[in-house]
């Protein structure tokens, strides 16, 4: 089976990201076609760019950054639990895809994304732009949801049905593109 690695990509205190995170780990794990890892960038606290070298080198000297190499290395497939910040991307996640670089390629990339009226849509198109320069494929299908905060209940994320039917359509689209691209990965 691929592995899916899902990156909660907000550092914040009080974050959603965690309680939206767990209601998707929950629903690939259900959908039974990837080994499910998680990838939490606030416990991984990865510093920026601090090292010597460009990664296109995958020389690091750092411990942070060769345990970040052998996560991405070792997934198969990504989904970003995303929030939107000032229409765009979170800071953490672009410093967690600008700290490798070829453990990223030809790899595919599904979103998750959350916040107020655009559901983090917008974040996503800014990121969709950022990963193919890593030579990924961005998924056209994915979850956003708006209005995050009114889906939260004493810290966990409510779902409803619109979410869990695009959980699956974006993991079969995943899985698919993941299969494809193991020959250009091996």
């Amino acid at each position: 089976m691929p592995t899916l690695t899902v990156i909660l990509a907000s550092v914040r205190e009080g974050r959603v990201c965690e309680p939206v995170s767990k209601w998707f780990v929950e629903k690939a794990k259900a959908h039974g076609k990837f080994d499910v890892q998680v990838a939490d960038l606030k416990l991984l606290n990865l510093p920026i760019l601090n090292e010597p070298h460009h990664p296109r080198l995958k020389k690091y000297v750092h411990e942070s950054t060769k345990q970040w190499s052998a996560i991405v290395g070792g997934s198969d497939a990504f989904v970003f639990v995303m929030p939107e910040y000032n229409y765009s991307t979170s800071p953490a996640l672009v410093n967690a895809l600008d700290t490798v670089y070829h453990e990223w390629t030809y790899k595919p990339v599904g979103f998750v994304s959350y916040g107020g009226v655009s559901g983090g849509l917008r974040a996503i198109q800014t990121t969709k732009l950022m990963v193919t320069s890593f030579k990924m494929v961005p998924m056209l299908e994915v979850v956003a949801i708006p209005f995050v905060q009114q889906l939260m209940e004493n810290g966990v994320f409510k779902s409803n049905e619109t979410h869990d039917k695009a959980a699956p359509v974006m993991l079969d689209e995943m899985w698919r593109w993941s299969e494809a691209l193991k020959v250009l990965r091996s």
